[in-house]
């Protein structure tokens, strides 16, 4: 047993991180059994070389990484090129809404044309307009309509047992003339008969099926409508189901008349896109690209919808990607205050690659004021005065117009470019390693082409975006766990270093680590490169991973090889060993709630306080870009701070650990491919020079601390 034992702890010390196997282990084998010697030096020789060769080899990794970083350059071109070749932007206003609230006004008719000359002199450009239905046409005063039983009580006859019929009458003979062949034609395409009408004098018309039904039809877009709100000097923007069977005719006809009229873009209402029902057996999907191409009509996109309209990523394959994406302000937060309706219209356009902002406005009870309202006015006065959101948007080089789909920039070696940045990432990866597990290092590499090399073949997407993730969680990994050593070194060098001094050293490896992290930005750019991330029809997958990983490893570094560089099996034995007591379960749960609280401050969704909002519109105002708040309030200055204090109290060091949220968040900002490249440089730098001030400042207060300690302590003790 007392062999075993000794054999266990010999090769214990065999797969140890060391450079070297101490001379003792080697004794204690030639005492065990003289036979393995020769095999256990072969084995050691060997390890010795193939430790040596991987940890060499971190400096041609660094030449590729290099390499890679070069070609990235002109895929970097492109896509800024790219984000910066549309700059109309469209206000669109929900014509449907208008005409439920005029249908509550003394005057529907007089109200109407007031309000769309308003919104007009706001600077509203567009107006969507619905598939029409009965009740909508009812609504706009076309046409009334009548079950049986209205009928009867019109014609003073008894109901018919046996007939539950739909009846429509016009309000004129032209809107008879101008709707009958619509509704005719409509019903005949649902297989519906229609037979005409008359009821003193004025024309009608049968629609064999109850009204609940008929009510539910949709037709093509109100044509006196559309004309009237072409003659006012408004665009359409149609809006159209998926609710009833394709047919290429009818489409046909559909956006022959859109395209009559001056329609360059359809959005679709529903969970689904035109045709998508009938793809399987019809294949309608190609079909309708088809006609939308033969017509130069392009798509609009909802921003951030619960889940995206079925088929909507295959016809914008099928278009080309004429695509703009659209913001949607929702009826009730049509009536926030005017600034944060401006503030969210110029975020939208500037941050985020929004070309179409879709106002809806509805009426409502206001029991308090005794009548029905309607947030028309709010919504003029966030465009113009006080929100002066149109004015701000100008400002930073928009113009209103018909939204234009992006001109993508695509030089001729960007194909290649990207491929020799794939490798420089792989190589980025690979260095992270080698700082972890340095035996590894040639053995991922290889592993990595290879295996990159058949990702591509088979899900290039999947290729793109598991490297992409994997570099920016790897960059600033490896700057936070250089930035560990060189503390490490520098207070081992001179542990009673000036104040001066080490601020010095703080703020060279505050620049140097940022300069590190952001070393994965090129990389994500080249690999996420394609329009369908800046329209968010593909989506970068695994953020709320690289909110974590750099933490999570760095925290690895500090506990277990710092100093040594190694981690050893009989380090990992002690952990696993460790005893649980009361104190690491407290422990436990105030990081689980630390952790879940950061995951909320993540992302679109997340949560902020007050304050921070109050500092963010300072600064979107001064600056016209805001940092991250957990950089510059938190992480840089937590890094500054940590450093200066790590130089000198050695345990100091674990602060890094949460200051790495800096490093890493300025990578995530590039994450959102829909935010332009240029604005998420501005924004990283810009946190970088705040962070430093306030970094100066918690220094300045450490430093007042600690004098005061140093003082006052031994009269405490005392």
């Amino acid at each position: 047993m007392q062999r075993l034992k000794q054999i266990d702890r010999i090769f214990e010390g065999l797969l140890t991180q060391a450079v070297y196997i101490p001379v003792n282990y080697l004794n204690e084998l030639l005492e065990l059994n003289v036979d393995l010697v020769p095999t256990l030096e072969e084995v050691h020789v060997v390890r010795q070389k193939w430790l040596y060769w991987n940890t060499a080899s971190r400096k041609w990794l660094w030449l590729v990484v290099i390499i890679g970083l070069i070609a990235s350059i002109p895929v970097i071109s492109d896509r800024v090129q790219t984000e910066s070749s549309a700059k109309k932007v469209e206000l669109v206003f929900n014509y449907r809404g208008l005409l439920d609230i005029s249908a509550y006004q003394a005057h529907p008719q007089d109200f109407m044309n007031e309000q769309l000359t308003r919104l007009k002199d706001a600077g509203v450009t567009t107006m969507a307009v619905f598939e029409s239905t009965l009740d909508e046409l009812r609504k706009s005063r076309k046409l009334t309509v009548y079950n049986g039983q209205d009928v009867a009580n019109l014609t003073q006859n008894v109901v018919s047992p046996n007939e539950n019929f739909t009846y429509v009458l016009f309000t004129s003979e032209e809107n008879a003339q101008t709707y009958t062949p619509i509704i005719e034609q409509t019903f005949a395409d649902r297989q519906i008969p229609v037979v005409p009408w008359e009821f003193e004098g004025r024309s009608g018309l049968i629609l064999q099926t109850p009204p609940e039904n008929a009510n539910m039809q949709p037709m093509q877009p109100d044509p006196v409508a559309i004309q009237m709100l072409r003659d006012k000097g408004f665009y359409i923007l149609p809006r159209i189901a998926d609710s009833v069977p394709y047919s290429q005719e009818s489409m046909e006809r559909l956006l022959t008349f859109f395209e009559e009229n001056g329609v360059k873009r359809i959005l679709f209402d529903g969970d689904a896109v035109k045709g998508y029902n009938d793809n399987a057996e019809m294949k309608s999907l190609d079909q309708f690209a088809q006609l939308l191409n033969k017509h130069d009509i392009g798509l609009a996109a909802i921003e951030n919808l619960k889940k995206p309209q079925s088929g909507f990523e295959t016809l914008a394959y099928k278009t080309d990607y004429n695509v703009a994406r659209l913001y949607s302000l929702s009826e009730g937060d049509a009536n926030l205050d005017v600034d944060v309706i401006a503030d969210r219209f110029v975020l939208a356009t500037k941050d985020r690659n929004i070309r179409m902002l879709y106002l809806n406005a509805g009426p409502s009870r206001n029991t308090a004021k005794a009548m029905i309202t309607d947030p028309i006015e709010n919504l003029i006065n966030s465009l113009g005065e006080p929100g002066h959101a149109i004015e701000r948007m100008e400002k930073r080089g928009f113009e209103l117009g018909q939204a234009e789909a992006f001109t993508v920039k695509e030089s001729s070696i960007q194909r290649y470019a990207k491929l020799v940045a794939l490798v420089g990432a792989i190589a980025m990866i690979t260095l992270m390693v080698s700082y972890f597990v340095p035996l590894l290092t040639l053995l991922v590499f290889v592993l990595g082409l290879v295996g990159s090399a058949g990702l591509f073949l088979l899900k290039p997407t999947l290729l793109e975006q598991a490297i992409a993730l994997l570099v920016a969680i790897s960059a600033p990994t490896i700057a936070m766990v250089l930035a560990v050593r060189t503390v490490n070194y520098q207070q081992q060098r001179q542990p009673n270093a000036s104040a001066g001094r080490r601020l010095a050293q703080t703020l060279i490896l505050y620049v140097r680590t940022s300069i590190l992290s952001f070393l994965a930005v090129p990389f994500m750019i080249a690999l996420l490169n394609s329009i369908t991330y800046s329209l968010v029809i593909n989506q970068f997958r695994g953020v709320s991973l690289l909110h974590f990983a750099p933490m999570g490893l760095v925290a690895l570094y500090i506990l277990f090889y710092r100093g040594s560089g190694t981690i050893s099996i009989k380090q990992l034995k002690g952990i696993l060993r460790t005893p649980v007591n009361v104190l690491m379960v407290v422990l436990a749960v105030v990081a689980a709630a630390a952790g879940y609280y950061y995951l909320t401050r993540t992302g679109n969704s997340g949560s902020v306080t007050p304050f921070e909002m109050f500092l963010r519109t300072t600064l979107e105002d001064t600056f016209g870009v805001r940092p991250r708040f957990k950089e510059f309030v938190l992480g840089h200055p937590l890094f500054i701070v940590g450093v200066f204090a790590a130089l000198k109290y050695r345990q100091v060091i674990f602060v890094l650990i949460i200051a790495a949220i800096g490093q890493l968040s300025m990578v995530d900002t590039f994450a959102h491919i829909h935010t332009p490249a240029v604005l998420s440089l501005i924004r990283g730098v810009m946190g970088l020079g705040i962070g430093l001030i306030f970094g100066i400042i918690a220094v300045g207060v450490w430093q007042v601390a600690e004098g005061c300690w140093k003082k006052w302590s031994p009269l405490l003790k005392s």
